[in-house]
């Protein structure tokens, strides 16, 4: 099972560094990342391998939500069975 994981915010310090360390508390992989600063609007697309993490899905998600609140920037996870279903329309 894989996640989409999405970040928009101002840009600053650490960002990736901080979502990277949620996945690593979770044992999410990191399978594939995009990211560009276009002036100092800061987007990033991570895709994450869960089938191994250490918690229940929504516990995993709340804690992204909470790191964006944190950092000031929208941080948004989709199921990636849920993101191939929007996408096929």
């Amino acid at each position: 099972m894989k996640t989409v994981i999405s970040v928009i915010g101002k840009d600053t310090v650490g960002i990736i560094s901080k979502v990277s360390a949620v996945c690593a508390k979770y044992n999410a992989n990191i399978v594939d990342i995009t990211q560009s600063v276009l002036q100092d609007v800061f987007v990033m697309v991570m895709l994450t391998d869960i089938s191994s993490i250490n918690c229940p899905y929504h516990e995993y998600a709340e804690d992204f939500k909470a790191l964006g609140n944190e950092l000031g920037v929208d941080i948004r996870v989709m199921h990636e069975d849920v993101f191939n279903s929007m996408h096929r329309i």
